[in-house]
């Protein structure tokens, strides 16, 4: 974490680096639309939690460390007094280490209510098979937050297909190449591939097959 500046300029500066290396732009159609490899408002979350509970009376720092296939933030401090580690990976944070921190985070709107962040994390990953990792030490608190499987394991085009099946879309092969630009041959072989990995299904057979996302 970037010191000798202030507590919300190191909030920001640490989303202007997710943003740079944790999204991309998909073309579908005409249109131009931005995806992320981790949730963003989980990683929000991590950051602002961290900020918010770690012990300031300690000469050490928040850490956060950007690989290839996840994002680890340890934050100086254990649980607060009194809170067990139940009732920490279940969002029941009673009590705030930093409250006048945590204020303010929350009148800038960084946060939306105390005490939920981590169910707000977890909640971020709820359609994925990856999950975030809490570790909990005696003096520190490391949070993992894994990249979206299904960014890394699919082609740009098997990408296109699966957001264009998001949000319950049931769809023809004549509907997905539409809107793709796809050619009839090409889009078979990857509905295909789709299918043997899992990530989408049929119903119907011939020209009243459809395909939707598992």
């Amino acid at each position: 974490m970037l010191v000798n500046i202030s507590i919300i300029l190191q909030y920001k500066k640490a989303l202007e680096v997710f943003n740079r290396y944790y999204k991309y732009e998909q073309i579908i159609g005409s249109e131009r639309i931005e995806k992320e490899l981790i949730p963003e408002r989980a990683f929000r979350e991590v950051i602002a939690n961290a900020l918010i509970h770690r012990t300031w009376d300690v000469n050490s720092n928040i850490r956060i460390s950007m690989y290839e296939d996840k994002i680890e933030v340890s934050s100086p401090g254990g649980l607060p007094s009194g809170i067990s580690e139940k009732e920490y990976l279940n969002g029941q944070i009673s009590q705030l280490r930093n409250p006048i921190l945590a204020n303010i985070f929350f009148r800038l709107k960084y946060i939306e209510m105390f005490g939920t962040g981590i169910r707000r994390i977890n909640e971020s990953y709820k359609d994925f098979a990856v999950k975030p990792n809490f570790e909990i030490f005696e003096n520190s608190i490391k949070i993992t937050l894994p990249i979206i499987k299904t960014k890394l394991l699919l082609t740009t085009d098997e990408r296109i297909i699966m957001d264009i099946l998001e949000k319950g879309n049931i769809l023809s092969s004549g509907e997905i190449s539409e809107t793709t630009k796809l050619k009839k041959d090409k889009l078979n072989r990857l509905l295909k591939k789709l299918i043997q990995k899992n990530y989408i299904d049929i119903i119907g057979n011939g020209r009243g097959t459809r395909y939707f996302k598992k």
